[in-house]
């Protein structure tokens, strides 16, 4: 029997991301980022006028980060270690909403924080992903691992006998965050390692979610 797969997100789940990218803002843009909700829409706004940000220009943004500012990410706390202990009970692969010329980044990012798995990138919503993912291992059982909702949906209506687990690791960003698990899209919300580690475990090893 093949084994088990945990697929994860990257951004929030074991790297800050938000946090950084405000910084980065802050020292380096006329950019002010100030996060109330869940919509980089209206958290974006000009220092000068305080008018949002067209989208062209959010996505230029964070275009930027990503080509530039990888390594001020850091590790959300017992992420690293928590992803290396599954990685000892399961496949681990990593999919992120990254475009394609930035999946090498990824990985050497990824790799410098102790991390060795395969990334995959992916644009839009990821079920369609993960089916692809899911049918290239074949695993014992499937766990998916995300920070936003929206994957959770699209994992659950992709993939009906997926194990999904809601986990924001940014403080700043969590309480802004639908609940999917509230939703019924998700097994569970949780958001932090230290709690999230043993219940990864248990659907790992068998226990009923």
């Amino acid at each position: 029997m093949n084994r088990p797969l945990v697929i994860s997100d990257c951004d929030e789940v074991l790297l800050h991301m938000v946090a950084h990218f405000r910084d980065w803002l802050d020292e380096e843009t006329q950019v002010e980022f100030n996060m109330q909700g869940a919509d980089f829409g209206t958290a974006m706004r000009w220092r000068d006028s305080g008018e949002p940000l067209e989208q062209k220009e959010i996505w230029r943004y964070l275009g930027q980060f990503f080509d530039t500012q990888m390594d001020r990410q850091l590790p959300i706390a017992g992420a690293i270690e928590g992803i290396n202990t599954l990685a000892e009970k399961a496949d681990v692969v990593i999919l992120t909403n990254l475009t394609d010329e930035r999946q090498l980044h990824r990985v050497e990012q990824l790799a410098k924080h102790g991390v060795e798995a395969k990334v995959y990138t992916n644009q839009g919503p990821k079920g369609p992903a993960l089916q692809r993912i899911v049918a290239e291992y074949r695993p014992s059982r499937a766990i998916f691992i995300d920070d936003l909702p929206q994957h959770h949906q699209s994992a659950r209506e992709t993939l009906a006998d997926i194990t999904t687990l809601h986990l924001c690791g940014e403080p700043a960003l969590a309480p802004h965050i639908d609940c999917a698990h509230r939703a019924g899209h998700a097994d569970a919300r949780i958001d932090d390692w230290a709690r999230a580690l043993p219940w990864l475990l248990d659907r790992i090893e068998g226990t009923p979610a």
